[in-house]
């Protein structure tokens, strides 16, 4: 059945998808070059000589990277594997849910790496700061602004549209 976009119901699949796609693309960059910080920070003398508290958040930010990295990719994996199947409205479906948790999971693991920044760099209290002033920005940019611009916050869709 057609929309009012005159597509047939394949066609907007086949779109929705390759939006999915194209938006993980620029998720993806941004998680790539934080795990590649996370990583080579190991290797620092300085990582060696900070403490138990700043090696846990470290480690966190890592998990969480790994989190958003496996999320924010599946839904490519799954198009790859899936190809030609009929699977593009379970992979819509799943994929959209997916890439929500890998974007908090991204965000957490900025949040986490900003923190530990600042804590290296000024103390406690600029952790605490930094790390709430992260969440906020986050959590306003990527997910309250968007339910404030829609008019129906309740028709928010989680999957391929109908």
């Amino acid at each position: 059945m057609a929309e009012h976009t005159g597509e047939s119901r394949n066609e907007q699949l086949t779109r929705n998808v390759g939006e999915l796609l194209q938006e993980l693309r620029v998720a993806q960059a941004g998680v790539q070059i934080l795990f590649g910080f996370l990583l080579s920070v190991v290797f620092t003398d300085r990582f060696h000589d900070a403490s138990g508290f700043e090696k846990s958040l470290h480690l966190s930010a890592v998990v969480l990277a790994v989190a958003a990295t496996a999320s924010l990719t599946a839904p490519a994996a799954w198009h790859r594997l899936l190809f030609r199947t009929g699977s593009r409205e379970r992979i819509l479906a799943i994929g959209n849910r997916l890439v929500l948790v890998g974007l908090v999971c991204l965000a957490l693991a900025i949040t986490s790496t900003v923190a530990l920044i600042a804590k290296v760099v000024y103390g406690g209290i600029a952790m605490t700061v930094m790390g709430v002033l992260s969440l906020l920005l986050f959590g306003l940019l990527w997910f309250a602004m968007p339910f404030r611009l829609n008019p129906k916050p309740a028709t928010q869709p989680t999957g391929p549209p109908k």
